[in-house]
């Protein structure tokens, strides 16, 4: 075993995952899974090793780790490894008949579901998995973002999963033959460890969704796919576009959000307040139309009076100076720091869509909705977001740190 791989493996997450063993030469030669990665790979260094296992530990010069939310999805990948490197070393796993199976039935409407015996039939099956137990665990979480059939046979009538959204009831017609084959072959993919596949293909179907003006497909897709980079513990790889889009839907924008001004408040018991504008546009930090604001008329600790003071001070001179508007103005706050930036935009009769996020919950707030937008993490939306208040919120603090300094130091 190569020297310094035991300290790489400490420097490792003690969570769920795959683990990838290699040999001099790059390849592949023993997959594994584990419930706590570190204290699993740790173990190959004790003593007791049985001697199939030393020989095989001989030839590992390096570790590559897959971390995943949970042992059952972790099982998922390893079979699915499995089956596409064939390492040397997992033979007695791929050629045992007694591990369990999944099996996709060849119905109008197929089931999905373990068995651990494989039929002369014209069904698929995937696997072998080594747990029985935990393959219904992952395809419990799987069946919550790709909702199937489950029953063995189709009843006349819709039944309690339909009602919980875990079923799109074909039984009484509510899905067609081809959509619910597209939910299989997604399943699949996710089977066969292709998520990243399976991402591109689902963020192509939610542009077309936009493109279409078809919103609630395209949000359904999106959580879709902010639900698999959960599952597979990887960021879906959005575009610039694909961001934009999103957010356009979500806010149900009447243009895409092109140009975006973002305003943060920073202030230490309202000492040396500072406000600032971070400007981007198509999604990119655009640094020359920042601006910041040193808060002249607010003494006291009072952000919404700070607040609306830097957007007073900002648009007074887009009107006067006849500059371009923004597409959507984001407040980083909540509720209360959206209405306090509406009544300047009003004052002004600027109809520039307006919304805000609250720092702690990430909750998305905009005018005439009651209660807040509450997105899943790493949706497209939600990233353009983040990085979007991320950068009013450094600027602002680096100025406002600028200023306590040169209060304290005089330079």
């Amino acid at each position: 075993m190569a020297v310094g791989l035991k300290e790489k493996i400490k420097a490792l997450p003690d969570s769920p995952g795959v683990y990838l063993m290699k040999d001099a030469r790059g390849e592949i030669i023993y997959v594994g899974k584990a419930k706590a990665l570190k204290k699993r790979l740790l173990s190959y260094f004790g003593r007791d090793l049985a001697t199939k296992t030393l020989v095989q530990m001989r030839s590992v010069v390096d570790i590559e780790v897959q971390p995943c939310p949970s042992e059952g999805l972790a099982l998922l990948l390893e079979a699915a490894l499995i089956h596409k490197h064939k390492p040397k070393y997992n033979i007695s796993f791929r050629d045992d008949k007694s591990f369990p199976l999944i099996k996709i039935t060849n119905e109008d409407f197929p089931s999905i579901y373990v068995t651990r015996k494989k039929e002369l039939d014209a069904s698929r099956y995937l696997g072998p998995y080594t747990s029985a137990k935990l393959l219904g665990e992952a395809l419990k979480i799987i069946r919550r973002s790709f909702p199937i059939r489950s029953c063995k046979i189709l009843p006349d009538k819709a039944c309690l999963y339909y009602r919980v959204n875990l079923c799109p009831a074909p039984c009484i017609g509510k899905i067609s033959k081809k959509d619910y084959a597209g939910i299989i072959e997604n399943i699949s993919l996710i089977l066969e460890g292709k998520t990243g596949t399976l991402i591109k293909k689902l963020t192509q179907e939610m542009k077309r969704f936009s493109e279409n003006k078809e919103f609630e497909k395209a949000a359904a897709v999106r959580d879709q796919i902010s639900a698999l980079s959960a599952l597979s513990s990887m960021r879906p790889d959005f575009s610039s576009n694909d961001e934009m889009e999103d957010l356009k839907n979500l806010l149900q924008l009447k243009k895409l959000p092109e140009r975006i001004e973002c305003f943060d408040i920073a202030n230490i018991s309202g000492k040396e307040a500072t406000g600032s504008m971070a400007s981007f546009w198509k999604a990119k930090p655009d640094k020359n139309n920042y601006r910041r604001f040193r808060i002249k008329s607010v003494f006291a600790v009072d952000d919404y009076a700070m607040m609306q003071e830097v957007v007073r001070r900002r648009y007074t001179r887009v009107v006067e100076q006849k500059l371009p508007k923004p597409d959507l103005i984001l407040i980083d706050g909540g509720k209360g720091h959206l209405m306090t930036a509406a009544k300047v935009l009003l004052d002004f009769g600027l109809p520039i869509p307006l919304a805000s996020i609250a720092k702690e919950e990430e909750n998305i707030y905009v005018l005439g909705r009651l209660n807040p937008i509450q997105l899943r993490s790493d949706t497209p939306a939600l990233n353009l977001i983040r990085r979007v208040r991320d950068e009013a919120h450094r600027f602002a603090q680096a100025y406002h740190h600028l200023l306590h300094r040169k209060k304290i130091i005089g330079k």
